[in-house]
């Protein structure tokens, strides 16, 4: 793996876009001009890297357009120590944007194949997040409550059992809707089993589904 001047000079440009169109976070805006994108991507696409674009990754996945990467992550209001759990690692750099703000980790995938290269890329990376082979749908009732909660993949209504597993005062950002398009939703979790949800314009991600494959 190589991180040359090419690529790092077109990470500057990348996070200078990702700043332009509104991420005021500077922690993220920075995560985004350290992180080797490309190191997350096939080889004969890497050239695409530090385009603002989704790519991808296989399994019928992608890695999603950085500026939704940094949005999505602003809206958790990240802080260093919080307890994040993430559904759909993908390709991991989603995992390393929120390991670079100080957030303990706890990430689900259920693409085998796609668990296993973002172990493994990630500890090259020196990235150390808990690693979880299963079903999104299901979070980690063993390893709740967290502080934050962020879904990765485009889910047809709100997960109960991942309510269940934020903390009052907790945040859940996802995506909700069809295969066509989803809302992009911020829910702040109030009671037991009260939530404020707020709506932050239309998205499009591969569907979460159930399962392991």
């Amino acid at each position: 793996m190589e991180d040359s001047f090419l690529y790092k000079g077109q990470r500057q440009r990348l996070a200078q876009l990702i700043e332009n169109k509104g991420i005021s976070d500077t922690r993220i805006v920075r995560a985004i001009e350290k992180i080797p994108r490309h190191f997350f991507m096939e080889n004969f696409l890497q050239h695409n890297a530090y385009k603002d674009q989704a790519q991808p990754i296989g399994s019928g996945q992608t890695i999603s357009q950085p500026y939704t990467v940094a949005f999505q992550t602003e809206l958790l209001g990240v802080e260093a120590g919080d307890k994040i759990l993430e559904i759909g690692t993908g390709s991991g750099y989603q995992t390393a944007v929120l390991l670079e703000l100080g957030a303990k980790v706890y990430t689900i995938e259920r693409h085998r194949a796609l668990y296993q290269a973002a172990h493994l890329l990630l500890q090259k990376l020196n990235y150390y997040p808990h690693f979880f082979l299963g079903d999104g749908y299901n979070g980690l009732p063993n390893y709740g409550p967290f502080d934050k909660i962020l879904i990765t993949a485009g889910a047809p209504y709100i997960p109960k059992p991942l309510i269940e597993q934020l903390k009052i005062g907790g945040i859940m950002v996802l995506p909700v809707g069809n295969v066509h398009t989803q809302k992009m939703i911020s829910i702040v979790k109030t009671g037991e089993e009260e939530f404020e949800q707020t709506e932050f314009g239309d998205f499009l991600f591969v569907p979460m589904l159930k399962g392991v494959v």
